[in-house]
């Protein structure tokens, strides 16, 4: 038993003798490792240092079709081409039309790099796979409004740079109301004492069948569009345009119809006319209105914050413009920093001198009184809903103000309106 044992371990140490020596031998021949690391060798033109891609020849974009607008970007892309060295291909192109030609246009290659849109869309936008996503740092967004940077995004996205914000608030005339009317009684007051229909002359109007911008008398006293689910978006299942708020705010506005107050039928043209003309002490209106309201009332002419109720500031919707990059595009890095470029603090502010619509951002000083007035109501506004089932929103509401001017039942009426809201998304969700 001992010789074998003694033989076993014999074999046992010669076979571990052979394996030592096997691996000694791989340790000789293996190739010495380099000594200059990999982040430390040159750049090739083949490879380049930084992920900065080559530059295209010329960028395209679609302009709203607006003589200034158009202007005010000429303006702004002869600069970006200077710095960058990228030619910019301005297309007039009205803004409400682009979405509908750019999914046309985008597949066949036609289409632009940037294309300009609301807010209100974003839901059309993404659903058509029409904007790419965006790779922007928290540092290149700092400079615009954290309200218009998510009215561009959509679940947890960003697809747009926002250019312009805007909403509505109270236009006045001094000669009539000499100082701004706080609180919808107020208001009324005023309304009360200038009304004389049958001159033509009113204390207030607006288009008080339009849900645009009766939206903050429904929602004042509690009314909203769509509530809100656990992570923060939309729940569409919850319609909040008929309950107890949205029913004191719509008796409200009934009440401007059935006082005489305003005059059945009243249309933008209208309101405006007669605004111009001196017969109107207020209006509720936008800042696309300030040219013409400046070359008739001049000095006369004051923005205020609209009326609380109840001691709150009213949330008028607002609605934020933007830059999207096309998903067709084949230059989207270079096509996101012409959008960040156009809407930085310095061609924000050019932008607003040339086509005075209010630019997107924090860090841009407007000195323009009216302007301002509407600067101050945005503060308490809200961004529309971007989801697509706002658009189902639109024809209900518009039509229940309609019945609502006439004297029907607001609460019936607004009830109606949200089952037929309702309706129209199920219906658009089958389809």
């Amino acid at each position: 038993m001992f010789k074998k044992s003694t033989l076993l371990t014999l074999v046992l140490m010669l076979m571990l003798t052979l394996a030592l020596a096997a691996c000694g031998g791989k340790e000789e021949t293996k190739e010495p490792a380099p000594e200059t690391p990999a982040a430390e060798t040159p750049a090739t033109e083949e490879e380049p240092a930084t992920d900065e891609p080559a530059k295209p020849d010329s960028l395209t974009m679609w302009v709203n079709d607006e003589e200034m607008q158009l202007q005010a970007y000429k303006d702004i892309a002869a600069k970006y081409e200077e710095e960058r060295g990228i030619t910019v291909n301005i297309t007039p192109f009205s803004m409400l039309d682009q979405v509908d030609a750019l999914s046309l246009d985008g597949p066949a290659g036609l289409g632009p790099d940037l294309f300009f849109h609301p807010h209100d869309r974003m839901g059309s936008i993404f659903l058509q796979g029409l904007a790419a996503e965006l790779e922007v740092t928290e540092e290149q967004l700092a400079g615009y409004p954290e309200g218009a940077v998510q009215a561009l995004s959509f679940e947890g996205t960003q697809y747009g740079i926002p250019a312009v914000i805007e909403t509505y608030g109270l236009f006045y005339n001094t000669d009539l109301i000499p100082e701004a009317p706080e609180t919808m009684d107020d208001l009324l007051a005023i309304a009360k004492e200038l009304t004389d229909a049958s001159k033509d002359e009113y204390g207030f109007l607006m288009e008080a069948t339009n849900f645009y911008f009766t939206y903050p008398f429904l929602a004042g006293p509690g009314g909203y569009v769509f509530g809100r689910d656990a992570e923060g978006g939309y729940d569409i299942e919850d319609i909040g345009l008929g309950n107890a708020g949205a029913v004191q705010g719509g008796e409200l506005i009934q009440s401007w119809f059935t006082d005489g107050l305003i005059p059945q039928g009243i249309s933008g043209d209208v309101m405006n006319g007669l605004f111009r003309d001196g017969k109107v002490g207020a209006v509720v209106t936008g800042p696309w209105s300030i040219p013409d309201y400046v070359a008739d009332l001049g000095d006369k002419l004051k923005v205020t914050t609209l009326p609380k109720i109840d001691g709150k500031n009213l949330s008028s919707f607002s609605g934020v413009k933007g830059w999207f990059v096309s998903e067709y595009s084949d230059h989207k890095y270079w096509a996101t920093d012409l959008a960040l470029f156009i809407t930085n603090a310095t061609n924000g502010e050019h932008y607003f001198n040339v086509a005075g619509e209010i630019p997107a951002r924090t860090d841009v000083t407007i000195d323009d009184e009216l302007r301002n007035g509407i600067l101050a109501q945005a503060e308490f506004a809200e961004p529309m809903p971007n989801v697509a089932e706002m658009s189902q929103v639109w024809t209900p509401m518009g039509d229940a103000l309609q019945f609502i001017s006439a004297g029907e039942n607001v609460a019936e009426v607004l009830e109606e309106a949200v089952e037929q809201i309702k309706e129209q998304i199920a219906l658009t969700a089958g389809n």
